[in-house]
């Protein structure tokens, strides 16, 4: 991780991507979120982890507005100082299409569509003209070695270039905060490893916050930050370098 973001997260100078507070979550009688407060910084590396049925994929919707709280009266979610819970549908979908970008597992990639289409999709829907999206298409599969893959479908791609694809799908609209779910999950080690590295590569490059949520330990530690959900709640919240020099210690 280099230097000036490790100064800037341990000094807190950094404003805020998202302040969540008391987010709880239920499904029928069923809590799966349990009163979360959480703040991420701009330009931060946030894993989350836990065991199966912990409640980080129902947060992580919840965070990228895919889902929306059981309690909005109640409790507070802020993107990039947007209290986004107060958008009517029409605008909170298109502060998610010009703010947010998602990674999942399985890389959602439309199979009739070339790699370039297929990364121009968000784009589009944010009526960005056709020869500026495909100039800043290029140029993303370009920095991901992809630059010729430009007209190969999905099947023709192997599964980290088809990833890849994703991930450049999800920068398309310059988004300031990336949410990835177990994006990793489907990847041989050599890939998921090339992936991981990738994503401080582009925090580096353009800026961006993420939040994985992952099993993946290896990534987890890799992050600037590591939150432990344990039933529904968020039971630790550590910056890994401290966790990392305790555990030497």
């Amino acid at each position: 991780m280099p230097c000036l973001f490790e100064y800037v997260l341990s000094k807190g100078k950094t404003p805020l991507m998202i302040k969540a507070t008391n987010i709880r979550k239920k499904y029928g009688t069923l809590a799966v979120l349990k009163g979360v407060d959480l703040h991420i910084k701009k330009g931060e590396v946030v894993s989350i982890v836990g065991a199966s049925g912990a409640g980080k994929t129902t947060l992580l919707q919840i965070l990228g507005t895919l889902d929306v709280q059981s309690n909005k009266h109640d409790s507070n979610l802020l993107i990039n100082d947007v209290e986004v819970t107060a958008l009517s549908d029409k605008d909170l979908a298109k502060f998610r299409n010009e703010h947010i970008g998602f990674i999942f597992q399985f890389h959602q990639l439309l199979p009739e569509f070339t790699a370039l289409e297929n990364v121009c999709i968000p784009a589009f829907i944010k009526k960005t003209p056709k020869a500026e999206t495909e100039k800043r298409a290029k140029e993303l599969l370009d920095f991901l070695g992809l630059s010729q893959r430009y007209d190969h479908k999905p099947n023709a791609l192997s599964g980290g270039e088809q990833q890849r694809v994703a991930v450049a799908r999800a920068l398309i609209n310059n988004p300031s905060i990336i949410f990835a779910d177990e994006p990793s999950g489907n990847l041989d080690s050599e890939s998921a490893d090339n992936l991981h590295k990738l994503f401080f590569e582009l925090r580096d490059q353009f800026g961006q916050t993420f939040v994985i949520v992952t099993h993946n330990e290896y990534l987890a530690d890799m992050a600037d930050r590591k939150l432990t959900m344990v039933d529904g709640q968020i039971e630790k919240n550590n910056l890994v370098s401290d966790s990392q020099e305790a555990s030497s210690s």
